[in-house]
């Protein structure tokens, strides 16, 4: 009987141990997390990249992305804007579509290491307009909810910046990073 019960426990934490294995692209990304101070020397010494604009959004391009069901926009991404830069800050062509059919088109970035995001442009009549605008913190409980989704389910899974374009763009056709979809979206 107590031979009997060992094998039950041995089996269970088997189990549980195998379920815990993170993904490969989990682990990756586990091992190559830095640490609070590498991350404090980056905020210190970081310098923003160069911000080019990239060729206005086409409808036909889109790529939608789920926000909120308390929301009647819909939210768009642009593919071909998608680009992570070595600063840090994933850029990309946002377009939020109200039901009546009016867009609102601008050139954003998420810098992933703080939570913050910028808008470099306001698109209008397929032209860019330039904007001046400051970082700022990334609300959870933003009425501007999208920046929060790109951030956590597309752009930035464990808080670490996507590599490439491709991986971006793959995140949002699969309706999320696979990083993140394997363990609840709870990476707010």
């Amino acid at each position: 009987m107590r031979r009997a019960l060992a094998l039950i426990v041995v089996a269970a934490v088997a189990a549980g141990a195998a379920q815990a294995q993170p993904v490969p692209e989990d682990r990756y990304r586990k091992q190559n997390q830095k640490s609070d101070w590498e991350l404090e020397q980056e905020k210190r010494d970081w310098t923003e990249g160069e911000s080019k604009l990239p060729a206005y959004p086409k409808a036909e391009d889109l790529i939608e992305f789920f926000v909120s069901g308390a929301t009647s926009f819909r939210f768009f991404i642009d593919p071909a804007s998608v680009l992570p830069g070595r600063d840090g800050v994933v850029r990309y062509a946002l377009i939020a579509r109200s039901p009546s059919g009016f867009a609102n088109t601008s050139y954003e970035g998420i810098r992933c290491a703080t939570n913050a995001y910028k808008v470099y442009a306001l698109g209008n009549d397929g032209r860019w307009t330039p904007k001046d605008s400051e970082w700022r913190e990334i609300e959870p409980r933003s009425v501007q909810r999208w920046h929060l989704e790109l951030r956590s389910r597309y752009f930035c899974p464990g808080r670490t910046p996507i590599y490439t374009a491709a991986e971006g763009v793959d995140a949002l056709r699969r309706g999320g990073h696979p990083a993140v979809s394997i363990r609840t979206g709870s990476e707010r």
